[in-house]
Formats: structure tokens, sequence, C-alpha cells
């Protein structure tokens, strides 16, 4: 473990020791998986669909996409980390996927930073969704805020995530959730864009779901567990030998991306619906949608070929789109929707 103790002195400095942290130190959950390694697809010997026919095309909030496939909000705050965003988006434009940026709480309160999330010159067609914290808005932020973040990052949509334990174990945390929902209400029927609820690596679960979607999401991220644990990730920035021990009790903690998605769907049938946390490949991508979700997103497994290059990066994407695509003339799915429909993903006994 790295002894150096990173704690930011301000938003930006956070911002850089979290990607530093992210691809140096083990900051995966311990004990626990996206869960989709216990479902399999049976395989169909005789597709009967062309390969080179196969149709990845969907779209999202109206937005059409190239592939069902998203890079997750990660980044952003820094002059590095500004640069790291704009080639995730020149390489998702270029493969038509859609984007999330990192919080862009830091353009809002530091100007100067703004420019970092800014990615419409280098993705002026795919979907781009802002994102801030939820619990910001028992911190002074409200819909002003918002609005402003959308505008910022010429954004398509915003999301609010969760993060709860992640503020708890954070050295400068915010921990105070209470009331939060009806002030998640209150922008999502004002704002001009659609509002969405992500969490970021413990999971939503189907009554949750319920509650936001209630109160006017738009559409529900469920980034669940199996891939970067945030308490990890803090335990590594903080001088706090309490929360430094106390972090490797929660490194299992949060629920299987797999169970997430099957639980959202099943409580929600029609919500758009993003499938995220702890994907490693095209395979995974295909079983997520099969499960139910429209989208699926990839975070922390592209990061280090977008510190690389753009070319490094999209070389990733376009693997992950091929495994994609392997795995639908695996199930003779010609099509997402085909692929949604499919009955040959089963749960291992």
């Amino acid at each position: 473990m790295n002894q150096e103790n990173p704690i930011a002195g301000n938003i930006s400095d956070r911002k850089s020791a979290h990607v530093r942290l992210c691809l140096e130190e083990d900051v995966a959950g311990a004990g626990i998986t996206s869960g989709m390694e216990q479902y399999r697809f049976r395989h169909q010997a005789l597709p009967e669909i062309d390969f080179g026919s196969i149709d990845l095309g969907t779209s999202f909030l109206n937005i059409p996409m190239s592939a069902p496939l998203l890079i997750s909000s990660m980044t952003g705050g820094s002059e590095a980390t500004g640069q790291i965003n704009r080639r995730l988006a020149q390489a998702a434009e270029s493969r038509g996927w859609a984007m999330g940026l990192g919080s862009v709480r830091a353009a809002i309160e530091q100007d100067e930073l703004a420019s970092t999330f800014n990615v419409r010159q280098e993705a002026p067609t795919i979907p781009v969704i802002a994102n801030l914290g939820a619990v910001q808005l028992n911190y002074g932020f409200g819909i002003e805020q918002c609005r402003r973040a959308v505008e910022l990052a010429e954004a398509s949509a915003l999301v609010l995530h969760l993060n709860s334990l992640q503020e708890v174990f954070q050295p400068e945390g915010n921990v105070n959730f209470a009331g939060l929902l009806s002030r998640i209400e209150q922008v999502a029927r004002q704002l001009e864009v659609p509002v969405g609820i992500k969490e970021v690596g413990w999971g939503i679960d189907g009554s949750t779901a319920r509650r936001l979607t209630d109160a006017g999401a738009a559409f529900i991220d469920v980034a669940g567990a199996g891939g970067t644990s945030w308490s990890q990730v803090e335990k590594f920035r903080s001088s706090d030998p309490v929360r430094r021990d106390a972090a490797e009790a929660f490194a299992g903690w949060g629920t299987p991306t797999a169970e997430c998605i099957r639980d959202v769907r099943a409580e929600l049938p029609k919500i758009p619906l993003i499938g995220s946390g702890g994907l490693s490949h095209g395979v995974d991508a295909a079983k997520a949608i099969a499960l139910g979700a429209d989208l699926a997103g990839f975070g922390r497994s592209l990061l280090g070929a977008a510190v690389e290059s753009v070319e490094a990066l999209d070389l990733v994407l376009q693997r992950v789109e091929f495994e994609l695509s392997a795995a639908m003339f695996g199930v003779g799915a010609a099509s997402i929707d085909e692929l949604q429909q499919t009955d040959r993903l089963y749960r291992r006994e």
C-alpha cells in the first residue's frame, strides 16, 4: 500500500488523487463480484443469422446511438482529468457510445475548471450526461446549480449520484442525507432535461428505484457492487486511523450489479435502465442487457487506456463491441431488442 497521504486541499486535487488511486492501488471490492459470473448463455449452435448483419444500434433518451454502451461517470475537475475527459469523449463519439461525466461540482464552485467538463466539441452527437452529487442538494445546491451543470457541459441529461458510504469515509465528506428525496424531486420536476439517479458502486435496488422514479427520476443507473469500492479509494486518502481500518469491513459491501438489474427491471418494466458496476468485457455487457438493462456502463476498466491515448482507448471500445456482437451471435440475437428478449440466459445452479 502506498503510504503517501494524498488528502486533497481542494476539489481539483481530490479528483486527481482519485484517478491516481484507481490506477495504482487495489480499490476493487473484496469478496464481492458483479454477479455476472453467476449467469451463462445457452449456446445456440445454429444461430440462423449473418454475423455481419448484427445491429448494435439503439437509442437512449431519444438520442440515436451506435451501441448500447456507456462510458460511466469517472472524472473531471483538474487539468489532467480534463484531458482524460476529452479523450473519453473523442472515443465515445467515434464509436457512438454515451458518455457520463464525473461530478461537475468542482466547475460550479471554481469557474476556471468548467472547461474540464465541456466535451461537446469532441462529442457533438452522443448523449452526454452531466453529474452532481445528490447530497449537495442538502448543502446549498439547488435548481440553479443543476442548470449550471447541464449548461457548462452542454449535457443531454443530468444524473444525481448517491454515494452515502463514500461520503462517510471521505475525509471531507458531506454526510447529511436526511430529507434528500424531496429535494431530488424538486430538481427532477423543474429541470429542463431528464434527471436520472445513479449509485457509485454499491447498487440501487428495485424498491429504491421505485421511490426515485415516483419522485420524477427519468432513468436509473444501478451502479452495483463488483467493481470499484469507493470506501477503499477513500481509505487510501484518509489520515484517520479509525476510518482507514473501518474501511476494510466494507470492502465487500453492496448489492451485485446483476441482482440490481433484475430487481429494478422487475419493479419498473419500462424505466430506461443502465447496468454498470464491475463489467469487464462485452460478454458482461450482453448479460446486463439480457437481464434487463438498456445500456451497459464501463468505468475503471477504461481508465488506463484513456490515460494512455485516444488510440488505445478506441481499441478497448472496439474490443467490447466485438465481444458483445460475438455473444449475440452465440445466442442467435441479431439486434439489441432480440438480446433483451432472449430466453438463452440462465443462472448457474
